[in-house]
């Protein structure tokens, strides 16, 4: 709020450099004459009584969930801070009347280097045209609709920029510096002191003998309310039906899949014949037969033993060619898999120096060496680390012209067709620790094969592990049964009943109410809804599909509206700082009377401690920590002159001046207030939205929707 005030206070001077510097410009629809139109649909957010679109701010967070892989809920934080940002800003803009037109909208795009580097807009001479760039969007709204309406929506993203750019220019400008300020500045940094000083920590006294009630912390919340705002929570009790099959469940699913590994008869209601159907063992059609009973389709890379992530993977690995092992569980599946094949040696892994020419493919514009000098260089590198092994990665870093230099050349492991052929043949026929050369499309090659593993191929059938209806149907009972008693007891009964039935209770404190995980039920948005909804109630019971599967019959334990913390979860915080508080009275009483330093060392059976070179820029005082108002009060005294009893943050001091030195005058203080504005400015930019965000009214109705 201090930024706010300040600006207010140069809003004289903000107003005539807008009047002299400004003219009215009207962006609606740069390039085309558009008009907008206004959505039905109920407000997302009021922000100083003007309505934030609810249709708009779904697109927006749809676009920001595609192209960022954001949650939902991420994304509805990330356009939520932008939109309140733009429109607390554009209700600025039109106090002062800023508008962004055609001028401006020019100079940022032209601005951007994605619009620079662009073909499509560069002239014969090679230089971004903005011309073209117009007719381009002109010729896009025929030739592309969709295309030109994401451009309306980036053209909108730059118009708020343009303006948002005037306005924080227009406020940066009020940031004036005097001499005066400057020189303070200067001094407050380069003036020292020299101090004697006795502390007489809070820590003398034990926190046992320090009484505070509960009624003086209720004092101190209620005189200090600001300190304790907090956003309206909820408390939940719940018990999970979990949604797991039994073990005659999985024993169905195994025997079911053991049904596929060998053949089977069938009877044909077309042939009125018996067919002979193959099993998993004697297919000649593996991808289809997996494609056909997995919920995964069939993986053709080999894999090494590492790769496997199972705790069967040495006996997978193992497998005899054709033998097939399973069925087994792994996770929430359950498996069974056919070795295909085993390759000894079958992935490598290899470091490389690329020496790249000027015809090579992916050469950059600055390799002007011909292939014969890049052919030399390659062989001058390799005669080099035959010599020295151990500087491979050191050349690789300082001459490779490929992506991998930067990890010392190393590729990690491939497998035959990731790499050129001549390059794999090399690799592949050579053992460990061999170095050569090898020539391919992108040059020539200094290669060190660093490692081989066996691989083998595995086919999977693999299938989730899935209650039966029957097991489905007695949970959905089970979970509708206790929604009832608990219903049924006057809601008070919720934790008992689930004891006595053997069933986990789980508690859950201060939710909020744009979360989206409740701890041991994942993602469950719709609980956290229900939980604030304007008609919920403590003792509210209801029962939840779950998301992830099963039931959660869940009760509002508590609900915290006030905007003040409840007091159990501040008592202790506030209790420590009454206990400080009143340590430093007691302590202060104790020695007040004490009129010397040395008195009060000997009556408090304190050392004297030094510091040096004091500045007021650096609040750290040495072995104490920082004590802003101890430093400051050695700059008001005198050389020789003592201070009174003085309170701190870690304790209490009685200071002495040993020496003061003050910085000589500069004939310029140009460089101070220089800085001072650099860091307004920088200051500005980070805190303007806050200070503008605290003084608007915000009406946040994004839980209902999300």
């Amino acid at each position: 709020m201090a930024l706010l005030g300040q600006i207010r206070e140069r809003s004289i001077f903000l107003i005539i450099v807008i009047g002299m510097a400004l003219f009215a410009f009207v962006i609606s629809g740069v390039f085309t004459n558009d008009g907008g139109g206004g959505s039905i649909s109920e407000p997302i957010a009021k922000v100083n009584d003007v309505e934030i679109d609810l249709d708009l701010f779904r697109f927006n967070v749809e676009q920001t969930e595609r192209n960022y892989n954001f949650s939902t809920l991420k994304s509805v934080d990330v356009v939520w801070n932008q939109t309140i940002r733009n429109a607390v800003l554009e209700n600025q803009y039109k106090l002062l009347g800023i508008d962004a037109g055609i001028a401006q909208l020019e100079e940022i795009i032209s601005s951007n280097d994605a619009f620079l580097n662009d073909q499509r807009f560069l002239n014969e001479s090679g230089f971004f045209d903005f011309g073209l760039f117009t007719n381009f969007i002109i010729s896009m709204k025929t030739n592309n609709p969709e295309g030109y309406e994401n451009w309306k929506a980036q053209e909108s993203q730059l118009i708020s920029m343009a303006k948002q750019n005037i306005y924080l220019g227009l406020v940066r400008s009020s940031a004036i510096f005097s001499d005066f300020e400057g020189k303070f500045a200067y001094h407050t940094e380069n003036d020292n002191v020299s101090i004697e000083y006795v502390q007489i920590p809070y820590s003398l006294i034990p926190d046992s003998i320090v009484r505070v009630s509960d009624n003086e912390i209720k004092k101190y919340i209620t005189q200090n309310q600001d300190k304790f705002k907090r956003n309206q929570t909820r408390s939940i009790d719940y018990v999970l039906f979990d949604e797991s099959p039994t073990e005659e469940d999985i024993l169905e699913q195994r025997n079911s899949l053991e049904k596929l590994i060998g053949n089977r008869i069938e009877y044909n209601d077309v042939s009125k014949l018996t067919d002979t159907i193959l099993g998993l063992k004697n297919t000649n059609d593996i991808s289809g037969f997996v494609s056909q009973h997995s919920n995964i389709p069939f993986d053709s890379i080999y894999k090494s033993k590492g790769e496997l992530v199972s705790e069967y993977a040495d006996i997978l690995f193992n497998l005899n060619e054709n033998n097939i092992f399973g069925p087994y569980i792994e996770g929430n599946n359950i498996k069974i898999s056919k070795m295909i094949d085993q390759k000894k040696d079958g992935s490598i892994r290899a470091s490389h120096i690329l020496i790249s020419y000027k015809e090579s493919v992916g050469a950059s514009n600055l390799i002007l060496r011909s292939k014969e000098e890049a052919k030399q260089k390659a062989f001058e590198i390799l005669r080099q680390i035959r010599r020295n092994p151990k500087i491979f990665n050191e050349v690789a870093s300082k001459n490779s012209d490929g992506p991998s230099k930067n990890k010392g050349g190393d590729l990690g492991f491939f497998q035959e067709g990731f790499m050129e052929k001549s390059f794999f043949n090399f690799v592949n026929t050579n053992k460990v620790g061999k170095t050569g050369v090898v020539e391919t499309k992108y040059g020539y090659h200094v290669i060190k094969i660093t490692d081989k593993e066996d691989v083998v191929l595995l086919a999977n059938i693999v299938q989730e592990l899935i209650p039966s209806e029957s097991t489905s149907n007695q949970i959905f009972k089970n979970a509708t049964d206790f929604e009832i008693k608990s219903l049924k007891s006057n809601r008070e009964d919720f934790k008992s009943i689930a004891q006595n039935l053997g069933i986990d209770y789980k508690h859950v404190d201060y939710l909020n109410i744009l979360d989206e995980q409740i701890p041991g039920l994942g993602e469950q948005r719709q609980i956290i809804k229900w939980s604030f909804s304007e008609n919920s109630e403590v003792g509210d019971i209801k029962k939840f599909n779950l998301s992830s599967g099963g039931y959660a019959v869940v009760k509002i334990s508590k609900i915290r509206d006030t905007k003040i913390a409840e007091f159990d979860e501040i008592k202790e915080e506030v209790r420590n700082k009454l206990i400080i508080q009143k340590k430093s009275d007691l302590l202060f009483k104790k020695y007040k009377s004490n009129k010397s330093i040395d008195e009060l060392s000997k009556k408090s059976n304190q050392g004297i401690q030094t510091a040096s070179a004091l500045n007021q820029k650096n609040s750290v005082l040495s072995g104490s920590g920082q004590e802003p108002y101890i430093i400051g009060a050695s700059f008001a005294l005198k050389e020789n002159k003592e201070s009174k009893l003085l309170v701190g943050n870690k304790g209490l001091y009685k200071i002495k001046v040993i020496s003061k030195e003050t910085a000589p005058d500069l004939a310029s203080y140009l460089a101070y207030r220089n800085s001072l504005r650099t860091n307004e400015n920088a200051r500005i930019n980070s805190e303007i939205f806050n200070a503008l965000k605290m003084s608007s009214e915000i009406e946040d109705n994004r839980f209902l929707y999300y």
